[in-house]
This record gives structure tokens, C-alpha cells and sequence, in this order.
């Protein structure tokens, strides 16, 4: 992919005035604070979304298709964060309510806000399959999973839910973008963090850019999404930068080896030249924006490679 494609999010906004997309904005967290700022910077900028998120926080459940109840929102499938917030997270809905509807909490009725008791690929189908024919009548332009309370770089991105949605839309020939910001971006007292509407402003600028240079086709080639990860405190004119998902962590996880049992981790090594322009690092100071494949099918030469060595086999 040429990497121009990406470093054009850097460059001065298009003095043409973006056109309005049809977008499906999901996540694996539910109501947060930067849901609800990019939901609003969204519609500012003319664009209509339906939000489609899970009704509690799903880190690390990845592209996993489970609903925890088909019927009603139930305490113990969903664990503590069900039980502790008595339904959906920052009472987005009740227990008891349908496992799939509109937000019962006000101020977000009114059929743009959604949720589903089930992981984020389950809640982006619902957006993908029900909501968006039922308001448009097709699919959408665009899918947005995010932004993430915490980046998502390096190899943990295969453990990602917020990947998962937009490598899941991505399969479907849907452009898709995952965005990822600081874990200081969570805001669960007012939904309202000065994290969240500035990585809402940014997230609005790299689409604008996008759809300058995209004119009326596609935002991205087939087969590619992005995996976009803002500073912890970015800038509203924070600079962009390409990077890769590379070979350097952020943490390196491990299983712990003593009760209570899970995950531990310890922190990474010091990255060596080669590593520069690896996500994991380059978000530090910078919005990385990373091309990623769509699904695991490796590129003609990989492929070329394992028919020469297995040929005898193939013969066979």
C-alpha cells in the first residue's frame, strides 16, 4: 500500500467541504465518554451514525461471536460489571431490558444510540445487519470501532475487541477504522473527558483528508483497514505519522504463574532502530496510523514459497 495514502491524514484539510457518510460507530466498551464525543463530533460535521455498541465492556474478547442472552439483559452471564452497575454500562439499559434495543437512559432515546448483550462483533452485526438496512435501505459508507480507553498496538491487536469490529466489517468489503486513545480518556461520572472530544475532533480530520483524496470512491483500497492510536494527551494539532504493527510491545503478557490467576506483564525491552516506526512507539507522541491486512491470508510470495516446499505433499 503506498504510504501516501496514510500520511495524507497530516496535511491541511481540503478547502471542499466533506460530503455526509452513512456510519456505523461501535466499540468493545459500551457508553463511554469517547463514544459520546465522536457520536457528537460526527453529527456536527454532517454525517449520520448509528451507534451500535455491547451493553458492557468487552476488552480482549477479540472477533468472539457470543451473545450472553438472547431474551432479556441478565446479571450472570455478564459477571460483576452487569451486577455492579445493575445493566449496561454508565445505564445505557436495565437488566431485564430486551438483550438488543435502544438506549433507555436519557438523553440518548431517540433510535441512534444502541446496544446488544453480547460481544462487540455481535453488536457491530446488529448495526450491520438490522439497524443500518432498516435506515438507510444498504450498508454503511464507513465503520468506526472505537475509540478504545487505551491503545491497541503491537501484537496484543489480535486480542482486541476494537480491532475485531473493524477486521470484521473490513471482511465484509466495508471500509473500517479502529481508534484507540489513552486509558485517561474514561470518563464514567460525566461522559464528558477534554480526552475524548479531542481525539473526536482528530478522528473527524483524518476522515475529512480521507475522503478529499478518496473524491467518490472508496476511503480504502480493498482488503486494508486502519489501526489508529492517538497520544494519551494529544494536541488538536497533534502531528500523524505512518507506522506499522512491527515486532515491539507495549507489555510483554504472560499467564500468571501464581494465584490469583491471569494475566501479568512486565515491560518491554528497549527497542532497537528497526523499531522506529512501530506503532507501540510511535503513539507516544504522534496519532499512529497503521495499515492492516484484512483476515490472515499471507501475500503471493509467502504463498509461492510454501507451494515450492510442500510441493511433494501437494502431489500427492
Amino acid at each position: 500500500m503506498n504510504h501516501r495514502l496514510i500520511m495524507s491524514a497530516g496535511l491541511a484539510l481540503c478547502a471542499s467541504p466533506a460530503f455526509a457518510l452513512n456510519i456505523v460507530l461501535t466499540n468493545d466498551d459500551g457508553l463511554t465518554s469517547n463514544l459520546k464525543a465522536l457520536y457528537d463530533e460526527l453529527k456536527s460535521a454532517g454525517h449520520s451514525v448509528i451507534v451500535s455498541v455491547p451493553c458492557s465492556p468487552q476488552s480482549g474478547r477479540s472477533s468472539a461471536i457470543v451473545m450472553y442472552s438472547t431474551t432479556t439483559i441478565v446479571p450472570d452471564n455478564d459477571k460483576t460489571q452487569i451486577e455492579a452497575e445493575k445493566g449496561c454500562h454508565n445505564g445505557a439499559a436495565p437488566v431485564g431490558a430486551p438483550a438488543v434495543g435502544p438506549f433507555t437512559k436519557t438523553g440518548y432515546t431517540g433510535g441512534d444510540f444502541n446496544y446488544v448483550h453480547g460481544t462487540p462483533v455481535m453488536s457491530l452485526m446488529y448495526g450491520l445487519d438490522v439497524l443500518a438496512p432498516a435506515r438507510w435501505g444498504k450498508a454503511p459508507d464507513l465503520v468506526l470501532s472505537g475509540p478504545n480507553e487505551g491503545q491497541n498496538v503491537g501484537k496484543l491487536v489480535i486480542n482486541s475487541g476494537t480491532i475485531g469490529n473493524a477486521q470484521f466489517a473490513a471482511g465484509r468489503g466495508l471500509p473500517a477504522i479502529a481508534l484507540s486513545a489513552g486509558t485517561n480518556s474514561t470518563d464514567n461520572n460525566t461522559l464528558a473527558s477534554p480526552v475524548s472530544r479531542t481525539v473526536a475532533q482528530l478522528t473527524t480530520r483524518l476522515l475529512t483528508t480521507l475522503q478529499a483524496k478518496a473524491g467518490t470512491g472508496p476511503l480504502l483500497p480493498a482488503g486494508v483497514a486502519l489501526n489508529v492510536n492517538f497520544p494519551d494527551t494529544p494536541a488538536a494539532n497533534a502531528s500523524w505519522a505512518f507506522t506499522r504493527q512491527g515486532s515491539y510491545d507495549t507489555y510483554n503478557l504472560k499467564f500468571s504463574s501464581a494465584a490469583p490467576w491471569g494475566l501479568s506483564g512486565s515491560a518491554p525491552g528497549t527497542p532497537t532502530a528497526e523499531q522506529a516506526e512501530d506503532e507501540a512507539l510511535v503513539y507516544k507522541t504522534k496519532v499512529a496510523v497503521t495499515a492492516m491486512q484484512v483476515g490472515y491470508e499471507q501475500r503471493p510470495a509467502a504463498q509461492q514459497w510454501l507451494r515450492l516446499r510442500l510441493r511433494d505433499l501437494f502431489a500427492q
